[in-house]
């Protein structure tokens, strides 16, 4: 059975009106992952939902909303609307009933972490071609690996860590930003879920063989 669960996320953000709406529908691999929107409402959604979705408010620094269903109950809903600086973000999804205080909890902790993301990357490298990289099951714990990337326990936002600079630091998520990246670490082992890592790079370049032996993952053939 599916319940209603809704998330929000309100704040100003750096960049110009259009930036920030260019960094949402064009650049969502600079900062979550990449999603493909065609700029129109009717429009298809790709990449942000398993089925896909289509776009139902195009309305270019002012709003914009994507939604997806299935037969079964299932939606999806997130609505942007954007004053000059400030964006709001409703996100409204069905989930199964007896998995909603866990997937609530998770859904605003990654959030809150992705509009930070969204935050560095207009301040820092907006417009810049990104190569996007991320490993949904990394070995061990959020500690672990930190450890593995020089992060130490008792490092905050804004300590020089061995790769960067922490930017981020709330509960197990943990953000480094670098000269030319944003190095981004999924603390899902408080929900026992595997830890997450995702690399966004900005100099035209993607290092799958590095990132994998700083994680103790499998190496690449």
């Amino acid at each position: 059975m599916y319940e209603d669960m809704e998330t929000r996320w309100e704040g100003e953000l750096p960049g110009t009106p259009e930036q920030i709406w260019d960094g949402i529908t064009k650049h969502a691999g600079a900062w979550l992952w990449p999603i493909a929107y065609e700029p129109r409402v009717g429009g298809s959604e790709r990449g942000l939902t398993s089925d896909g979705g289509t776009v139902t408010v195009w309305e270019p620094t002012r709003h914009f909303r994507t939604e997806a269903s299935r037969p079964d109950g299932w939606f999806n809903v997130i609505d942007f609307r954007f004053d000059g600086n400030r964006l709001s973000l409703v996100h409204t999804c069905a989930m199964e009933a007896s998995e909603l205080a866990v997937q609530h909890d998770a859904c605003i902790q990654h959030t809150n972490f992705y509009y930070h993301s969204l935050g560095e990357y207009l301040g820092h490298f907006a417009g810049r071609e990104v190569h996007y990289l991320a490993f949904d099951d990394v070995p061990g714990s959020t500690a672990d690996v930190c450890a593995r990337l020089g992060i130490p326990a008792t490092a905050v936002a804004g300590d020089k860590v061995e790769h960067g600079t922490i930017d981020y630091r709330a509960g197990s998520f943990v953000g480094v930003r670098t000269e030319d990246a944003l190095l981004r670490i999924y603390g899902r082992d408080v929900w026992d879920w595997p830890v997450g890592f995702a690399v966004h790079t900005f100099d035209g370049t993607g290092d799958e063989r590095r990132w994998r032996e700083l994680l103790d993952l499998k190496a690449v053939a």
